[in-house]
């Protein structure tokens, strides 16, 4: 058996530092403290008292909130990697020694998270340093939308048909009621259905970054949000598919300066013509790059199934994983130009 030295941990950690670690990149490139202020309304908000410690610093759990959005890790998960994880330990600066939050304070801390309301002002702070590093919106904004899978919601008819006129049925316990998502809706593709939310974000063409987003049930059409996702500061050039077209949009567009490249639709009776189909086609060779940012996303961290209930708990995690791509992409970015 071969003898361990004094410096073996140290060697070992070492040797670790200088391996292509994403997570180092982003501790090299992001200004975590940025989003102090507004993580502070977070810890406010779950206080009852201010007597007594504040407890573990909020950068701390907005990094692993971030972990977990990366990964797709729950809260007892996350807690078990980051005891197991050197990469993991270092990215939140916590030394071997020292102790890790558990699952029931992560799940806290988002719970506060969610109550303060504060993802678009994160977004917008980190959106503030994109700009700082060079990374404007330019080039043109590609608007699409991902589904998001929940759970699925086992009711009754007559259940699902109160649901769906706005209200919850009166037999429902307080502790069924808060079990029950009644913000999601069922839709129907190729014959099946499915329950589920939507992602809509505008990714810019240069570098791939998502610059807003907002979420809504699945049976919300993306148009009803087309607008609200757009950046105003950023380039006037916009692709989308031929969902989103209509009349009064491209005229509506065109009166707010920005330069529609929307996919023509076709009908039984008006068929595209020759040019349109040939038109549709170029303009798909810059559309599908949004797909990108979806690849990405399934890739690093699987398909999302949220386990959550209720709009504002989703939105909470759609933001979260949009803006842990963001910090993930920029620190790729600029590891790159350096």
């Amino acid at each position: 058996m071969i003898q361990p030295g004094f410096f073996g941990l140290q060697d070992r950690l070492h040797k670790i530092d200088k391996n292509d670690d994403p997570l180092t990149k982003i501790n090299q490139t992001v200004d975590w403290e940025m989003f102090r202020l507004a993580l502070e309304k977070a810890r406010d908000k779950g206080r009852k008292s201010s007597v007594g410690p504040k407890g573990y610093d909020v950068i701390l759990l907005f990094k692993i909130l971030i972990l977990q959005s990366l990964y797709n890790l729950s809260d007892a998960v996350a807690e078990f990697q980051i005891l197991d994880r050197h990469c993991f330990g270092r990215f939140l600066g916590l030394r071997i020694s020292q102790k890790v939050p558990d699952a029931a304070t992560i799940w806290l801390f988002r719970e506060d998270f969610i109550k303060a309301g504060i993802v678009e002002e994160l977004c917008a702070a980190f959106d503030a340093q994109l700009r700082a590093n060079g990374f404007m919106a330019m080039k043109g904004q590609l608007v699409d939308a991902s589904i998001v899978k929940v759970a699925k919601q086992r009711n009754s008819r007559e259940e699902n048909a109160r649901i769906q006129e706005g209200g919850i049925p009166e037999d429902w316990s307080e502790n069924k009621r808060r079990r029950k998502d009644v913000d999601a809706c069922w839709i129907k593709k190729n014959g099946k259905s499915f329950y589920e939310y939507k992602s809509h974000v505008p990714v810019d063409m240069k570098h791939y970054l998502i610059r807003s987003c907002a979420a809504t049930d699945a049976a919300l059409h993306g148009g009803k949000v087309f607008e609200q996702v757009l950046s105003a500061d950023a380039s006037k050039d916009i692709w989308a598919d031929s969902a989103y077209r209509s009349a009064e949009r491209v005229e509506r567009l065109c009166a707010d300066g920005f330069r529609e490249h929307i996919h023509r639709k076709g009908s039984c009776n008006h068929p595209l013509r020759p040019r349109e189909q040939e038109d549709n086609k170029t303009k798909s060779r810059i559309r599908w790059r949004v797909e990108h940012v979806f690849g990405i996303q399934v890739q690093r961290s699987g398909h999302l199934l949220l386990r959550t209930v209720g709009i504002r708990r989703v939105w909470a995690k759609i933001g979260l994983r949009n803006l842990a791509y963001n910090i993930d992409r920029m620190g790729m970015l600029l590891t790159a130009k350096g």
